[in-house]
């Protein structure tokens, strides 16, 4: 069993002031993490701050803070304060994210995700280390800065990668990789990519995680996530990459001629259940085990809204180990 157990908060429904007991129920379930994402909900920082103060039996991880909505040295010194907030426990979780979140939210333009986000993480790496950092990067310039408050142990930095380029950089200058959207069987076909990295080298993925045997609730809420995330262009090439080009090409072809329904309606049930674990608490854990016996070091569950409503601590507790 992985040693690591992750649960993605905020929770929804849940007030931020109210986290307290939620990050409580976590620690005492047996999960061993909490990490963020940064959509158009919290901020990737926030959540972790509270869970910094309010719990220190939990590890903390972005996942993930992209590399163009920030500048690059407003992104160290945020890490840099959770790092201090939270010796030894926090991971930094840094990714390109996607043209509507940079360009259409954040009124950035969404130019060379690769070479940016290799150059941010250069940029990370020694700032974060309190070097002065003065010079060129192909995608931005940076003069003369340094951490006013440098940390004694810099965290670990993690890429978000999908197709090989990006995982082979992950292996190479990142200290681990973030994965998301993919089913448990993919997880090699990805891994093999990143067969060069050091050792000690972290994969974590992001799992969407519906915990209702309400079958036919789980595969259409599973269905517009999927037909929102998978039309995305990067992840499209991901799973073109994967193989499921015969899976989806009906999804892809319906979406792109603005037939929404259509799209929803194309997606098989095969596939659903492949890339959103559904069932009882029991065969939750069991299916998200899966990705961690296939080589997923932080296992991370995304929760998804049952027919119940929002979680309960009962069900954080289900779900623990």
């Amino acid at each position: 069993m992985s040693t690591r157990w992750g649960m993605t908060v905020p929770l929804s429904g849940v007030p931020l002031a109210e986290h307290a007991t939620v990050y409580a129920t976590l620690a005492d379930a047996g999960f061993t993490d909490v990490w963020s994402s940064e959509v158009a909900g919290s901020d990737a920082f926030t959540p972790l701050t509270l869970a910094a103060a309010w719990e220190p039996r939990l590890r903390l991880g972005t996942a993930i803070a992209p590399v163009f909505t920030r500048g690059p040295g407003l992104l160290a010194m945020s890490a840099a304060a959770l790092a201090e907030a939270a010796p030894g426990r926090f991971q930094l979780g840094i990714g390109a994210s996607s043209p509507v979140v940079v360009g259409d939210w954040n009124a950035v333009d969404f130019d060379e995700p690769f070479a940016r986000s290799r150059d941010v993480l250069r940029f990370l790496r020694a700032a974060l280390a309190g070097d002065l950092v003065d010079g060129e990067f192909e995608t931005f310039a940076v003069r003369r800065f340094r951490l006013e408050r440098p940390i004694a142990t810099p965290p670990p930095i993690m890429l978000a990668a999908l197709r090989p380029g990006m995982l082979r950089l992950a292996a190479a200058e990142a200290d681990g990789v973030i994965l998301n959207w993919l089913a448990a069987r993919d997880v090699p076909t990805v891994l093999a990519e990143t067969r060069d990295a050091g050792p000690g080298f972290e994969v974590a993925a992001r799992i969407f995680v519906c915990p209702t045997s309400d079958v036919a609730h789980a595969r259409r809420a599973a269905r517009r996530l999927i037909a929102a995330y998978l039309t995305v262009p990067a992840y499209a090439a991901f799973h073109r990459w994967l193989g499921r080009e015969p899976a989806l090409g009906q999804m892809w072809d319906r979406w792109a001629a603005g037939d929404r329904k259509g799209a929803l309606a194309a997606i098989p049930d095969a596939v659903v259940d492949e890339l959103v674990v559904h069932g009882t608490p029991d065969e939750c854990r069991a299916k998200v085990q899966a990705y961690a016996d296939a080589g997923v070091t932080v296992p991370v569950m995304a929760l998804i809204g049952t027919p119940e409503g929002d979680p309960s601590l009962d069900l954080l507790r289900q779900l623990g180990r």
